[in-house]
C-alpha cells in the first residue's frame, strides 16, 4: 500500500500520468500500423491449377529420374538460381548434375497447400511454395522445409520453366 501511496504522492505525478498516457498511446498507434498477411487466394483458379499440375509432373520426373520428361519441362534458355550453388544456365548441365547427383538420392515433396501462382501477363506465371528435399541414403535426417520460386512461360500451349529461384 506504501507504494502506491509513493507513486501519487511523491515525485512528479503530472510527469508520471503523461508517461503512462504516452505509453499507451504509442503501443495503440504501433498496434495500428501492424498489419496481417493476407490469406492467398488464387486470382485464376485455372492458371494455380495448370502450374501444380505441371510443378506435379516435374517432380515426378525429378523424383523417378524421367530426364525426357524434366528436358521437356526446362526451358533452353533456363536460368537457376541456388542459394548455395549459384547461377546455372545450361539446361544440359542442370539435367546432368540431377541425374548425376540426385537420381535415387533425393526425393523432393511438396509442402500441401504451400503453391501461390499469380498471372504474368501476355508471358505466364510466377510459382511460389514451400517443398522439402529427403535424402533417401538418411532415412532419418531432418529436412526443413524451403521456398523456391519459379517462372513459367506458356510457348505454343506448352508450359516451360524459364527461371527457378531455390532458397535453402
Amino acid at each position: 500500500m506504501n507504494d502506491l501511496f509513493d507513486f501519487f504522492f511523491k515525485g512528479n505525478f503530472f510527469m508520471k500520468i503523461v508517461t503512462l498516457l504516452y505509453t499507451l498511446l504509442l503501443s495503440w498507434v504501433m498496434n495500428g500500423q501492424v498489419q496481417e498477411i493476407p490469406n492467398y487466394k488464387p486470382v485464376d483458379i485455372d492458371l494455380h491449377k495448370q502450374i501444380v499440375k505441371m510443378d506435379s509432373i516435374f517432380f515426378n520426373a525429378y523424383n523417378t529420374c524421367d530426364m525426357k520428361t524434366q528436358s521437356d519441362i526446362l526451358s533452353d534458355d533456363i536460368e537457376f538460381f541456388h542459394d548455395k550453388g549459384g547461377l546455372s544456365t545450361s539446361k544440359s548441365e542442370i539435367i546432368a548434375a540431377t541425374e548425376r547427383n540426385i537420381c535415387g538420392k533425393v526425393t523432393r515433396t511438396l509442402i500441401e497447400g504451400s503453391i501461390e501462382v499469380y498471372p504474368i501477363n501476355k508471358y505466364g506465371a510466377v510459382q511460389i511454395g514451400y517443398h522439402k528435399f529427403f535424402n533417401n541414403r538418411e532415412p532419418n535426417a531432418k529436412s526443413i522445409p524451403s521456398k523456391f520460386i519459379a517462372i513459367w512461360k506458356k510457348e505454343n500451349a506448352k508450359w516451360l520453366i524459364t527461371k527457378v529461384i531455390s532458397l535453402h
